[in-house]
Protein backbone atom coordinates (compact mmCIF):
# COMPACT_ATOMS: atom_id res chain seq x y z
CA UNK A 1 0.00 0.00 0.00
CA UNK A 2 1.34 3.42 -0.83
CA UNK A 3 1.56 6.29 1.55
CA UNK A 4 -1.06 8.18 -0.49
CA UNK A 5 -3.51 5.29 -0.31
CA UNK A 6 -2.91 4.90 3.39
CA UNK A 7 -3.58 8.63 3.88
CA UNK A 8 -6.81 8.39 1.85
CA UNK A 9 -7.99 5.46 3.96
CA UNK A 10 -7.24 7.34 7.18
CA UNK A 11 -9.07 10.40 5.85
CA UNK A 12 -12.03 8.22 4.91
CA UNK A 13 -12.04 6.59 8.35
CA UNK A 14 -12.00 10.03 9.97
CA UNK A 15 -14.96 11.14 7.83
CA UNK A 16 -16.87 7.96 8.70
CA UNK A 17 -16.19 8.58 12.40
CA UNK A 18 -17.44 12.16 12.03
CA UNK A 19 -20.58 10.99 10.26
CA UNK A 20 -21.24 8.37 12.93
CA UNK A 21 -20.85 10.97 15.68
CA UNK A 22 -23.14 13.36 13.80
CA UNK A 23 -25.68 10.59 13.30
CA UNK A 24 -25.64 9.81 17.02
CA UNK A 25 -26.04 13.50 17.95
CA UNK A 26 -28.93 13.90 15.53
CA UNK A 27 -30.61 10.75 16.81
CA UNK A 28 -30.36 12.05 20.39
CA UNK A 29 -31.63 15.47 19.34
CA UNK A 30 -34.51 13.83 17.47
CA UNK A 31 -35.37 11.78 20.56
CA UNK A 32 -35.37 14.93 22.71
CA UNK A 33 -37.49 16.83 20.21
CA UNK A 34 -40.03 14.00 20.08
CA UNK A 35 -40.23 14.05 23.88
CA UNK A 36 -40.72 17.83 23.84
CA UNK A 37 -43.41 17.49 21.21
CA UNK A 38 -45.23 14.90 23.32
CA UNK A 39 -45.03 17.21 26.36
CA UNK A 40 -46.42 20.09 24.30
CA UNK A 41 -49.25 17.92 22.99
CA UNK A 42 -50.09 16.88 26.54
CA UNK A 43 -50.02 20.49 27.73
CA UNK A 44 -52.18 21.58 24.80
CA UNK A 45 -54.71 18.88 25.53
CA UNK A 46 -54.92 19.95 29.16
CA UNK A 47 -55.33 23.60 28.13
CA UNK A 48 -58.10 22.76 25.66
CA UNK A 49 -59.90 20.81 28.38
CA UNK A 50 -59.43 23.68 30.84
CA UNK A 51 -60.71 26.18 28.26
CA UNK A 52 -63.84 24.11 27.67
CA UNK A 53 -64.45 23.90 31.41
CA UNK A 54 -64.08 27.68 31.78
CA UNK A 55 -66.33 28.25 28.77
CA UNK A 56 -69.04 26.11 30.37
CA UNK A 57 -68.72 28.05 33.62
CA UNK A 58 -68.99 31.39 31.81
CA UNK A 59 -72.01 30.20 29.81
CA UNK A 60 -73.62 29.05 33.05
CA UNK A 61 -72.99 32.44 34.66
CA UNK A 62 -74.46 34.23 31.65
CA UNK A 63 -77.56 32.04 31.79
CA UNK A 64 -78.00 32.76 35.51
CA UNK A 65 -77.56 36.49 34.90
CA UNK A 66 -80.17 36.43 32.15
CA UNK A 67 -82.52 34.50 34.43
CA UNK A 68 -81.99 37.10 37.15
CA UNK A 69 -82.80 39.91 34.68
CA UNK A 70 -86.10 38.38 33.68
CA UNK A 71 -87.12 37.45 37.25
Amino acid sequence: MTEHTSHNIEALEAKVDELLALSQRLAEENKNLKAQLQDIKTDRSALVEQKEHVRAQVESMISRLKAMETA
